[in-house]
Order: C-alpha cells, then sequence, then structure tokens
C-alpha cells in the first residue's frame, strides 16, 4: 500500500499523438517510457523516484497492453541486473533506483553491463536527491559514470525536455551500444507542466519474442579475453559514436548567444539540472528574463558525461571569461572542460568553484552570490538583485524580521505520531537503565531516528540492510553483546544474507532485531514479502521468522504487538541475558501507523457519514495527578505530547498533556506502567452516532462527576485569590 495512488493519474497515459499531456514529472517519465516502446520496466523505490514505481505498479494494465513486462525490484542490484535482456537482443530497457546509495547497491551489475554493452537501448533512470532535501550521503552518481563510463544525461527541469531525454536516452544507447543513465533531481520528478503527447508504441521486438528466439554472443560476456576487448571498444568505438550522435541531434543546447554589448565576451556552463535556478538568477540579476531570453550566453549540458569537446570549444570560442556551474565535488566538469581549453590553447578564463561554493546544494541564493561575483570580476555592471518584498508598515510602526533560527527552535526528524517503532527503542531505554550501555549498530530507515533525541541510540550505520552486518566486527565473548537493528524493508533487500546468514556463518551472539512493520516505509509504504495486504499482482505473507529459521538461527523470538512495552523490555533483557550461544532474532511487529491511518480513515468516515456506531480511542493526562516530571515525553517523544501550565496555583511546572493529532496506539500509558513513572494517563472512547443507551451512560456520569467539578473548580478559584 503505497502512500500516494496515482489511479486517476495514469489515465492520461493513454493519450495519444497531439493531445495535451499535464502532470508531475514522475508521471510524464512513465509516458515517454510507453512511447519510446520500452519492452520492459524494473527498479526498486527510493526518494526522490519513489512515485515512479507507484505510477507504474497502477498502470499495469496500459502496461500489460502493450506486452511491457514490470517488476518491482528486490533491490537495485536485481533492477539493474535485468538490463541484461538487453545485452543480446533488441529489447528497450528501462530501471530505476536512488542514486547515490541505490547506484552503489547496483554497481556489479551496472559495471559489467557497461563493460560487454547492450544490443536494446538500456536506460538506468536515477533520482539524485543532493543537498539538504536529501538524506543520504552528499555524493553524485556522476562519479560511477565516468568510472564505467556510461553516458550520463541531466535534463533542463520541465516536462517536454524530460520527456526527450529518456527518448533520446534510448536512441544514445542503442547508437553507442551503451547504457544511459537520466539523472532527475527531486525538484524535477515533482515539477509540473505539460508537453504535446505522442502515441504509445508496442515494442517491436518484445520479451516473449526473447524468450522463443534465445540469442547468446561469448563476446559480450565479461571474461577474459572480451574483457580487455571491451575496454578498447569504449574508447575506439562507444565514445565516439556517443560523440557523434550527442552533436547530431542537437542534445545540449545554446541560449543566448547574442553578443550584447558588455556579455557577449562572457558565458556560462551549466548542468541542466540547474538550468531553472540559474535563470531566475540572472533574472533577478537584470540580465535574462523569465522566457529564457538571456544577456549573457548559455550553454546548458543536457549531458553531462561525455563533455563534448567541439561544443565547448565553439561556445568559448571568443570569450574571455566562462563561470562553470557545476553541482557537487569533485568538479569533475569543470576539470574536464578546463582540460580541454588548455589543449587547444585557448586563452579563456575559466571560473567555478572559485567564486561558488566548494560543495553543498546550489541554491538560488548561492549562485545568485556566485553570478553576481562572475559579472562584477568580468566587469559587467550587472544591476543589484530586486530586493524581497517589504511588508507594509505594523499601525503601531513596522514589525523587524527576525532570523528564523531566533524564534523557531531547531526540529531534528522523528517517528511519526503513533509509530510502532517508537515502543521498541522505549523498551531499549528500559533494559539500558538495568543492563547499561549496549553497541547499537543502526540501520537505514526510519528506525534511524532512535540515533536522536530522545531515544540517543544508535552507534553506526553502515547501509540499507546491513544493521547486523555493521556489527560483525563487535562479536567476541564479552560481558555484553552488540545490539543491531534492521526494518524489515532492509531484512528482504539485503540483511537476511549479509546480516542474518553471515551471524549463522560465523557464529554470531549478537541480537539483532527486525522491526516488521509490513511495509518499505521509509519509502513510502511499498508492499514486501512479509507485508499482510493481499496484493494481487505480487505475493506476499511470507513471515520473516521462517526465513530466519531457515538460514539456522535457533533462538527467535516474535513479538506480534511492539505496544506491548513490558513484553519487549523482557525479550530485550532475556535475549541479552541468556545463556544460550549463537544468533539472536527478535521479530518486533506492528503495522505503520502511517499506513493503518490511510487505510482506516476513509472507511471511519464512511461508516460516521452513514450513520453507523463508531469509536475512537483517545489518551489524555490527569493534569491534577501529573506531577511534571514529563519522563513520558523523554522515553516517548511522541509529536502528540506536549506540555501546558499547571492548573494548580501552589505549583508552577508544567504539566504533560495530549494533543488532538493522538491516534490512540497507547504507548504513553504503557511507559507511564512499565517504567513505572506515574497513574496520571487515562484512555477515553470517543464515540460517534452514540446509541440511546450511550447518551444514557454520558448523562449518569455527567450528573455525578459534573458538581464535583464544579465544587472542585470553586475552591481552586478561592486559592488564588
Amino acid at each position: 500500500m503505497a502512500e500516494r495512488s496515482f489511479v486517476e493519474e495514469v489515465k492520461q497515459l493513454r493519450l495519444g499523438a497531439g493531445e495535451v499531456f499535464r502532470g508531475e514529472g514522475i508521471l510524464a517519465v512513465t509516458k515517454a517510457l510507453l512511447e519510446s516502446g520500452v519492452a520492459y520496466v524494473a527498479g526498486y523505490q527510493g526518494a526522490p523516484i519513489s512515485h515512479l514505481m507507484d505510477v507504474l505498479a497502477d498502470a499495469q494494465d496500459i502496461l500489460a497492453e502493450h506486452g511491457v513486462r514490470f517488476e518491482n525490484s528486490a533491490s537495485e542490484a536485481t533492477a539493474a541486473a535485468t538490463l541484461a535482456a538487453s545485452v543480446n537482443y533488441p529489447l528497450r530497457g528501462a530501471v530505476t533506483f536512488k542514486s547515490t546509495v541505490g547506484t552503489n547497491v547496483a554497481s556489479d551489475a551496472l559495471a559489467n553491463l557497461a563493460s560487454g554493452g547492450v544490443t536494446g537501448g538500456a536506460l538506468i533512470v536515477v533520482g539524485e536527491d543532493y543537498g539538504e532535501g536529501s538524506s543520504i550521503m552528499q555524493e553524485r552518481g556522476h562519479a560511477f559514470a565516468m568510472k564505467s563510463q556510461i553516458w550520463l544525461l541531466d535534463p533542463r527541469p520541465n516536462l517536454p525536455s524530460i520527456v526527450q531525454a529518456v527518448k533520446q536516452g534510448f536512441e544514445l544507447s542503442e547508437a553507442s551500444h551503451t547504457p544511459v543513465m537520466l539523472q532527475l533531481r527531486i525538484r524535477a520528478c515533482h515539477v509540473h507542466g505539460e508537453f504535446i503527447a505522442a502515441d504509445n508504441r508496442t515494442p517491436a521486438f518484445t520479451v516473449a519474442d526473447a524468450q522463443n528466439h534465445p540469442q547468446r554472443d561469448v563476446s559480450r560476456i565479461v571474461l577474459p579475453p572480451a574483457s580487455f576487448l571491451h575496454e578498447q571498444e569504449k574508447v575506439s568505438l562507444r565514445w565516439p559514436a556517443a560523440v557523434r550522435f550527442i552533436e547530431a541531434r542537437g542534445l545540449n543546447e545554446f541560449f543566448g548567444d547574442s553578443g550584447g554589448e558588455g556579455t557577449g565576451d562572457i558565458g556560462i556552463i551549466v548542468q541542466g539540472g540547474s538550468y531553472n535556478t540559474l535563470l531566475r538568477v540572472l533574472q533577478r540579476l537584470g540580465v535574462a528574463d523569465v522566457y529564457g531570453n538571456t544577456e549573457v550566453p548559455l550553454y546548458v549540458m543536457n549531458v553531462a558525461y561525455p563533455v563534448i569537446d567541439s561544443e565547448v570549444l565553439r561556445f568559448c570560442a571568443g570569450k574571455r571569461a566562462v563561470l562553470v556551474v557545476e553541482e557537487g565535488q569533485p568538479n569533475f566538469i569543470e576539470q574536464n572542460i578546463a582540460s580541454i581549453l588548455r589543449q587547444a590553447g585557448h586563452a579563456t578564463a575559466l571560473h567555478g568553484k572559485d567564486m561558488l561554493p566548494m560543495a553543498g546544494e546550489y541554491t538560488a541564493a548561492e549562485l545568485l552570490k556566485g553570478a553576481q561575483a562572475f559579472l562584477a570580476h568580468c566587469g559587467h555592471a550587472a544591476a543589484a538583485p530586486s530586493p524581497a518584498p517589504v511588508p507594509a508598515p505594523a499601525e503601531h510602526g513596522v514589525i523587524p524580521i527576525q532570523p528564523v533560527a531566533a524564534s523557531v527552535h531547531a526540529r531534528p526528524p522523528g517517528f511519526c505520531t503513533g509509530c510502532p517503532e517508537r515502543p521498541i527503542f522505549t523498551a531499549m531505554k528500559l533494559v539500558e537503565r538495568e543492563l547499561g550501555e549496549h553497541h547499537v549498530s543502526a540501520d537505514i530507515g526510519c528506525h534511524l531516528f532512535s540515533i536522536l533525541p530522545p531515544f540517543n541510540l544508535g552507534n553506526t550505520t553502515m547501509g540499507y540492510g546491513l544493521g547486523a552486518a555493521g556489527a560483525s566486527a563487535l562479536n567476541a565473548p564479552a560481558g555484553k553483546r552488540a545490539i543491531s537493528v534492521m526494518g524489515d524493508g532492509g531484512f528482504w533487500h539485503n540483511g537476511l544474507t549479509s546480516g542474518i546468514a553471515n551471524a549463522v556463518f560465523n557464529r554470531s551472539d549478537n541480537l539483532t532485531i527486525v522491526v516488521d512493520n509490513s511495509y518499505t516505509s521509509a519509502t513510502g509504504g511499498q508492499d514486501i514479502l512479509s507485508s499482510q495486504a493481499r496484493n494481487p499482482t505480487r505475493s506476499t505473507g511470507h513471515a520473516i521468522e521462517a526465513a530466519v529459521r531457515g538460514v539456522g538461527v535457533n533462538w527467535v523470538r516474535t513479538l506480534r504487538r511492539t505496544y506491548d512495552l513490558a513484553g519487549m523490555r523482557d525479550t530485550l533483557k532475556a535475549a541479552l541475558t541468556t545463556q544460550e550461544r549463537g544468533p539472536k532474532v527478535l521479530i518486533a511487529q506492528s503495522e505503520c501507523m502511517l499506513n493503518k491511518q490511510r487505510r482506516e480513515k476513509p472507511l471511519l468516515r464512511r461508516a460516521v457519514a452513514s450513520g453507523e456506531r463508531v469509536v475512537r480511542e483517545r489518551f489524555g493526562v490527569d493534569s491534577d495527578t501529573c506531577t511534571g516530571d514529563h519522563s513520558c515525553i523523554r522515553l516517548s517523544g511522541c509529536p502528540s505530547l506536549s506540555i501546558k501550565a499547571n492548573p494548580d496555583p501552589l505549583r508552577t511546572d508544567p504539566v504533560a498533556t495530549v494533543l488532538d493529532s493522538c491516534v490512540g496506539c497507547g504507548l504513553c500509558g504503557e511507559v507511564s506502567h512499565a517504567a513505572v513513572l506515574c497513574p496520571s494517563f487515562y484512555r477515553a472512547r470517543i464515540v460517534s452516532n452514540p446509541t440511546w443507551w450511550d447518551r444514557l451512560r454520558q448523562t449518569l456520569r455527567q450528573a455525578v462527576i459534573g458538581p464535583l467539578q464544579r465544587r472542585r473548580a470553586r475552591a481552586l478559584a478561592q486559592l488564588s485569590f
């Protein structure tokens, strides 16, 4: 159950030639695949291209109509290996995953694919969420493309350019017998726009044709001596073919080389993905408009690799200075262009990282400073950037604008309200009180938020599904066992073999906690092998415990309700203190609360609207009982737990309170019980469409409790005076 359904949007995928397609970038990519005659598509979800997998899943009937095979791969390595179908057959195939982490996982398959080359077009759509919006290490897929000589497209972030890049990517791949990467920034994935559609194409050669007419070419297999020849092919055949195609088709673009006074002898070279931001900056500096008309000539590299020498030399001819806008470090493009200019004997001054930040996302603010510095350095008197709008004066004078940090506290990421993973780490903190601290090897996923307050658990994280492997070095006789954590998505992605099976093989004595919330929740709630939801196109319901026992783990415990805090605490303690040797696995199960709410809320709304009696549970705090200790908050961190003023005039400490965002998971009450904190939590039942019996009971309760409440209020009012 993905976090978003594209059932309605995918209807646009049936649009024909001449019709206008309007929608999101991710949906446009799918339409472009169909228009390109793709034969098979595979991939692994991960921001910012998670929704591409969701679109494809919702469009399977349309894909089937055109004989397109779609597979939601078990990992990025699986997806990349799928492109093997294009090695010997004229099949156009596309795969997608998150970069750079996904590219790292897929690197073995991609390197082999790039070495042997392809017959059919092979397109790798990578989501590059670089910068502050990223959740991964700050690297780029550019280095991998250069290392394996995979051509890298970085189109301008608008729908026509993205659609054209998909189609040209297949053609470039076939012309040069080389796989092609299409890089999409997070903004490009979710940009909205329109383009003129073309007819969808059924592949001329289908997957079924390949199965019925198998072909083999031993020269495409990466084994000596063929592998030595592959390197020579890349340089002497594939690279020149790619350069010829890029030049002939005009994949890169030139704008604004008008030769206007003071501007014709300078220029800017920019990656396609940064074009929109740069244009906005030039507009603010008064040398461009929103329609793309610019006084400063631009060379837009929609192909980030390879760099086309002839185009660079043509653009730089007659220019005394050029600025290279290349996001990220190392500055591969800038170094390449510098080499091209120097070898050709050009005297054009090259600027880049000397005027722009060495690392980090090139936001509009950073580009504005760099572009202004470049224009000033070149003697071009650009207008000062247009100021931000000034707020209208208030009645009693202008209110000074304070920096956000001065009035808003930093808010680290954390678990959602009611998240079933929160009680796992609450239980770990309770056990820590008794047994002391343990080394905790963390993993990629929602559970990684446990490294932050209020839990402060987790020493390292090495990659998706590598939590158990990250603790493998700490498998030595000692007084304490190391703890590792992984999610169910990471377990099926990589953890079963690299973590659990490795622990069995090496006779580990550590504890691995598998957080089983039924989905790959961190990427949008997609189904996996162990999901309990019925999926019409995939096989689900396969128990993690069976897989763990299948590779040889004997000490396995499954807790089917993580909100049972006492049970979680006791099981953790038992795993860490048992005399039994060997790897230990604790499977903590409860459905992701976000997915549960997505499923149940519409049902509840319909039930209430139809007049049915609906009961919802909510928790609260008795202000009179609460002592203001706030241990509940320190051991939970739930966003629905907050504080408010103490109603008792004799006490100044604020008391805990439960906000309306509470989903009734019950953890706060469990914490106060398991941790022996306080009895101030209560559970309330909210009844919609109550029956006559519900109303009668409420009337009786109010008749008894109401007078007592009013008497107490009067007593407190007297004390306040």
